[in-house]
Formats: structure tokens, C-alpha cells, sequence
């Protein structure tokens, strides 16, 4: 057996980072692992702690404890401020680009004179303050309201009069003429160009966007795909492994953000579910990388619900098990996150936090690796594993953990 699997515990951080005062002073003082243990004194999570998650936060909290004969260290963020779709990328080995944050109103008309260019029908939606665009009377593009302001615009389709092809067609375009960390192309059955504009909401400072749940977009037929700023997936771990002919498989979220053109990707949101298809495919491969992304402890640290992300973590931990107990001969598990989500901080969004790296097998050195300066050497070292060319950013530690 010679199998690589990672699984991202999403938002899943272990202490807030030094530059925090200055990039994102909102965020010192998280610690998305340590509050929630201190508010669930009595919550157990044998797995991760027998993985050393409690030595690599440094600290005892609640009822989880040191752990000895573990290999395990942290990672810092390379990527600017805390997010999941670059998170992600660093991982697969992207050296991340610096974006700008800008409200869609500003890039508007350099979007619609590209797109009616390519024969687009484009008309101008006014707010108060903000505007956005109406394409061929099926979708929008606009800013995306859920995320930090200016750092993505989402381009919301009907796709029931529209291909998702064509509204990716028309979301590369948009990523040609922008320079926000990303474009959101998405979309979904049985609504209507109207019920996306009934779902319209403005923020202050000209942000306007619409209310993605609240169009009905994600109830059937969902389908999307990230663009990001600055990256290029000829020089990620996933591409560069697939056109070498190893096998590559993406599930849960990281399957809907990391181009995977050679390989398997199988979405999924529910942490029980992505775990399951986790182990099942896991049971079907003799030689290859598998990454798996925990979403739903994003999603609570978003609704502040600490009872829910420790549910979630729980779950995790049970299943994480398990997959332990299936790595053998020259496996390796990793277990991770992208940052934190602090569900204590007193806001709802991303955190910008160092974050775990867990590491198990058979023939692994009981170690503790310090602190990586970015997530990339978690890719890094799956190329290495795999005699692999690297990818674009990232030093390897495989020698450090194999000896």
C-alpha cells in the first residue's frame, strides 16, 4: 500500500497568528480550538488527541491532554488573511498572489464592456449606492455579500435557462477583467432570473450582491466552481500527479475548489457522508493521494454555534478513527485545517489562525516538526511521497517524518 490521505477540518485553528494585529486585528485573541474545548469541558475526542492535536496547540483545555509518541507540528498562512478556497490552493502547492479588495460597482463597467464584447446581452442593476449586472436575463454578477467585503463576486445563474457551461464561460470572463481573490460561478434548477432579483441585498460602502440562499439556487440541480485570483493548476500537486498517471481523488468541499482535470472529485457537505466516501474510497485504492475536506465546522464556526462544531468535531474524530485503523505498510494520514473559525471571537466570519498537521502511520518518526511557514509543505511533501515533481511553493518534511 502507498497511500497519501489528507482530510481539512475546515476552519478547524489552533491560536490566532502573530501578524493579526496588523492584517486582521479583529481576529486577535482566537483560538478556535482551545475556546471550544474550554466551552465543552467534558468533550472527548480520542483520536485527535492520540494524533497529538493537543500538543501541537500547546496548551491543555477542557478534558483533552497531552498525547506522547506522536508525530506533529503547525502551519502558518501564507496566503493573505483567512480563507478556504486559498487555503486550499496553498495546500496543493500554490504560492499565493496578493488580490485586491473592491466593491463589484467599481469593476462593473469593465465587466460589461467585455462581456457585451463576446455578444452578451448586459444590462445595469442600480441600488442605492452599489450596481451590478444582469447577462442574457438569466444570471447576475455581483459581489458576494457572505464573504469579507470586496473579496469575491459571485455570478448567480437560472440554470434551467442557462448551461452551467455557458455561465462558466461567462465567469472566465469576468475573472479576466477583475482582481478580487475570487469569482463564484453557480447556479441551480427550477428558479428564475426573478428570483434571484427578488433576493438582491445591499450593504453599506456599495457592496450589493444577492442572497444565495435566499434565491433558492442551492435547493436542485446546485453546480459550482471557484476562480481564483493568481492561480494556476499546471503547478499544483493534483495536475501534476494526474499527468504523471497517479491516481487523485478530491472529496467534499476541496472537490468544488482545486482543479482536479486527471483525477476523481466527489463533492459532499455532510461530515458524516464525505467521512464515509472517505473510507470507502480509501478501501478501493492500493496506490494514491486522497484529500477530503470537513466543511461543516466552517459552517458552524459562520453561525457561532459551539454546540454544533463540537458535534461536528465529534463525528469527525469518530470516523478519523477509523480511517486510522486502515493505514498500514507505507500510509499516511495527515489530518489539518486552512484556518480557524472561532466560534467565540464575537464575529462570524474566517479567523486568521496557525493550524494543526497531524500525521500517522506505521513508519513515521515520532516528532514534533515546529511551525511551517506555509501549508504548501503539506503539498510539497505529498509530491515528494509520490516521486513526484513539486509543486510551485512548499518544502517537504517527508525526510523529517520518514527518516
Amino acid at each position: 500500500m502507498k497511500r497519501f490521505v489528507v482530510i481539512v477540518l475546515d476552519g478547524f485553528g489552533i491560536g490566532y497568528m502573530k501578524d493579526a494585529h496588523e492584517v486582521r486585528p479583529q481576529d486577535v485573541g482566537s483560538n478556535t480550538c482551545k475556546h471550544i474545548l474550554e466551552r465543552k469541558p467534558k468533550l472527548r475526542l480520542p483520536n485527535l488527541e492520540k494524533l497529538g492535536l493537543i500538543n501541537a496547540l500547546g496548551e491543555e483545555a477542557g478534558a483533552m491532554k497531552f498525547a506522547e509518541n506522536n508525530t506533529f507540528g503547525r502551519s502558518e498562512l501564507k496566503h493573505f488573511g483567512a480563507d478556504t478556497f486559498y487555503g486550499h490552493q496553498e495546500i496543493m502547492g500554490t504560492d499565493p498572489k496578493l488580490p485586491i479588495k473592491e466593491p463589484f460597482t467599481k469593476a462593473c463597467d469593465r465587466v460589461y464592456d467585455a462581456l457585451t464584447k463576446e455578444g452578451y446581452e448586459v444590462e445595469y442593476v442600480h441600488g442605492r449606492e452599489g450596481r451590478y449586472l444582469k447577462v442574457n436575463n438569466a444570471l447576475t454578477v455581483a459581489d458576494n455579500i457572505e464573504a469579507d467585503p470586496g473579496q469575491a463576486y459571485n455570478i448567480t445563474a437560472a440554470l434551467d435557462v442557462i448551461p452551467f457551461e455557458e455561465v462558466l464561460k461567462i465567469g472566465k470572463i469576468v475573472r479576466s477583467q477583475v482582481y478580487v481573490s475570487r469569482v463564484i460561478t453557480f447556479g441551480g434548477k427550477n428558479v428564475t432570473i426573478d428570483d434571484i432579483l427578488k433576493a438582491e441585498e445591499e450593504k453599506e460602502n456599495g457592496f450589493i450582491g444577492i442572497n444565495a440562499p435566499k434565491s433558492g439556487v442551492y435547493n436542485e440541480g446546485y453546480q459550482v466552481i471557484h476562480l481564483g485570483y493568481g492561480i494556476d493548476p499546471e503547478v499544483q500537486v493534483p495536475t501534476i500527479m494526474g499527468k504523471a498517471g497517479m491516481k487523485v481523488t478530491l472529496i467534499g468541499k476541496v472537490a468544488d475548489i482545486v482543479t482536479n482535470d486527471y483525477g476523481k472529485s466527489i463533492p459532499g457537505v455532510d461530515t458524516e457522508e464525505v467521512l464515509k466516501v472517505t473510507i470507502d474510497e480509501l478501501n478501493k485504492t492500493k496506490e494514491g493521494f486522497i484529500c477530503t475536506n470537513v466543511q461543516e465546522t466552517d459552517l458552524s464556526g459562520h453561525s457561532e454555534n459551539v454546540e454544533r462544531y463540537a458535534n461536528k468535531l465529534e463525528i469527525a474524530d469518530k470516523y478519523i478513527g477509523e480511517i486510522m485503523e486502515m493505514i498500514q505498510d507505507e500510509d499516511i494520514l495527515l489530518v489539518m485545517a486552512d484556518h480557524g473559525n472561532d466560534p467565540t471571537i464575537g464575529h462570524s466570519h474566517h479567523t486568521r489562525e496557525m493550524v494543526p498537521l497531524l500525521i500517522y502511520g506505521d513508519n513515521i518518526n515520532k516528532i514534533d516538526l515546529g511551525t511551517r511557514s506555509t501549508l504548501s509543505d503539506v503539498g510539497a511533501t505529498v509530491a515528494d511521497y509520490f516521486n513526484a515533481a513539486p509543486p510551485e511553493n512548499g518544502t517537504s518534511f517527508l525526510k523529517d517524518i520518514r527518516g
